[in-house]
C-alpha cells in the first residue's frame, strides 16, 4: 500500500515543567528488516509520559535524543508495512499493540528464564529510547510488539498496553487470592480504575480509596465492594480495620504521592503485601514501614513494573471476554498538555486516550 510521506506527532518544546507539547508535520519511519510500521489509531496517555515530558525525573531518567521529543507507549493501530525479517509473523492489516518495552534482546538470564523479560539491560523503551506512539506511524520490534484479539477495540487496547498491564500485574504480585480483601488506594485514577476491574475478575474484594461522589460512583459501578472517601474519612486505617477486622491481604500503591507509601503498610495484616507501582520524582519517598512493624508483622514490600508479552495477551484476553473495560476520557494530540494538567490536578477520570490517526 501507498504510504503518506509526512505524518502529524506531537513533540516535546523546552524542558522541566514549562515544556509544551506542538504537533508538526514530520516525515513517515520506514521499518527495518525486524521491524514493523503500524499506523497508530489510539495512544494512551500515561503518567509515565507526563513526568517524562514534563522531566519530572530528572535527566538520569529523561528521553533521550532519538526520541525528538515523541513521547507515548500505549499504541494500537494497524500493520501497514513489514520488514523483510518478519513477514513470516505479521501481514499488513494484522492489527497491532506498541507497549513501554518496546524490544527485548532475547538473549540475557533475563529473557531466557520465561519471566523476567521486562528487566532486560538491553530493553529498548517506546518514548523514552525511541519514538513513542504520539505520531500517526510508529515502528516497532516486530518479534515483541502484540497481536491485538478480536473483540478488543483500538481505543481500549491503546491503553491496556501500560496501564492495564501494569494494573493486572500488581494484583497477581499482590498474592491475594479470590476472596480476600485488597485496598486500592487512588482507585478512581488512570491505574487504580483498572486495578478494581482486574481485582474483582480475579476474585479479590475490593476496598477503594478515592475522593468525591464522582470516583465513589465509578469505583462501584467497576465492582468495588467498599469506597472510603479520604476528603471525608477522617482515619482510613480504622475504616480498613472495620471492614477486614485485622487488616487488608494487599495494598497496590498506584500513586506517586508520599501518603500513600507511607499509609499502606499501616492498612495490612500480618503476611500482607504492599505491591509498588507509582514512581514519585521525590527521590526521598520510600516504600516500608519501621523494622519493627516489617518484622512483628511479617509484611512483604514488592515492586512491580509492566508486564511480559505473554502477561499482555494475559489482560487483553479479559477485555475480550467482557470482563474489564477502561474508562475513557477522548482527546486529539493536541489536548495532551491539558490532560496531564488534569492528571495533576485529579480531575481525569480514568484513563485519557488520544486518537492520533485521522
Amino acid at each position: 500500500m501507498e504510504l503518506p510521506k509526512t505524518q502529524k506527532a506531537a513533540i516535546k518544546q523546552g524542558s522541566g515543567d514549562t515544556s509544551t507539547i506542538v504537533v508538526k508535520e514530520i516525515p513517515v519511519p520506514q521499518p527495518g528488516p525486524d521491524q514493523i510500521l503500524v499506523k497508530i489509531n489510539y495512544s494512551g496517555l500515561c503518567a509515565s509520559d507526563k513526568s517524562l515530558l514534563k522531566d519530572e525525573w530528572g535527566s538520569g531518567f529523561g528521553m533521550a535524543p532519538q526520541t525528538e521529543g515523541i513521547a507515548g507507549h500505549e499504541g494500537a493501530g494497524v500493520v501497514v508495512a513489514v520488514g523483510s525479517n518478519v513477514q513470516d509473523l505479521w501481514q499488513i492489516g494484522n492489527r497491532a499493540g506498541i507497549k513501554w518495552i518496546a524490544s527485548i534482546c532475547r538473549r540475557c538470564e533475563f529473557c531466557t528464564n520465561g519471566s523476567d523479560e521486562c528487566h532486560c539491560p538491553k530493553q529498548i523503551n517506546s518514548g523514552l529510547t525511541i519514538q513513542g506512539t504520539f505520531q500517526e506511524y510508529a515502528v516497532t520490534d516486530a518479534h515483541y510488539a502484540t497481536r491485538l484479539p478480536d473483540g478488543v477495540k483500538d481505543e481500549e487496547a491503546g491503553p491496556i498496553m501500560c496501564g492495564g498491564l501494569t494494573a493486572y500485574v500488581a494484583c497477581k504480585r499482590s498474592k491475594v487470592q479470590p476472596g480476600q480483601w485488597i485496598v486500592i488506594p487512588g482507585a478512581g485514577g488512570g491505574l487504580g480504575h483498572f486495578g478494581v476491574q482486574y481485582a474483582r475478575a480475579m476474585g479479590m474484594r475490593v476496598i477503594a480509596i478515592d475522593g468525591g461522589d464522582a470516583k465513589r460512583d465509578l469505583c462501584l459501578s467497576l465492582g468495588a465492594e467498599k469506597f472510603i472517601d479520604f476528603t471525608t474519612t477522617a482515619d482510613i486505617q480504622a475504616e480498613v480495620m472495620k471492614i477486614t477486622t485485622y487488616g487488608t491481604h494487599g495494598v497496590i500503591v498506584f500513586s506517586a504521592a508520599r501518603a500513600g507509601y507511607e499509609q499502606a503498610p499501616h492498612l495490612l495484616r500480618p503476611n500482607g503485601t504492599m505491591v509498588c507501582v507509582g514512581l514519585p520524582n521525590d527521590m526521598t519517598i520510600v516504600a516500608g514501614a519501621h523494622p519493627i512493624t516489617m518484622a512483628m508483622k511479617r509484611l512483604n514490600v514488592v515492586g512491580s513494573v509492566v508486564g511480559t508479552l505473554k502477561e499482555a495477551e494475559e489482560c487483553l484476553d479479559f477485555t475480550a471476554r467482557g470482563l474489564v473495560h477502561p474508562i475513557l476520557t477522548h482527546g486529539g494530540l493536541e489536548d495532551i498538555d491539558k490532560f496531564c494538567k488534569d492528571m495533576d490536578s485529579g480531575k481525569l477520570i480514568g484513563r485519557a486516550v488520544i486518537k492520533i490517526a485521522s
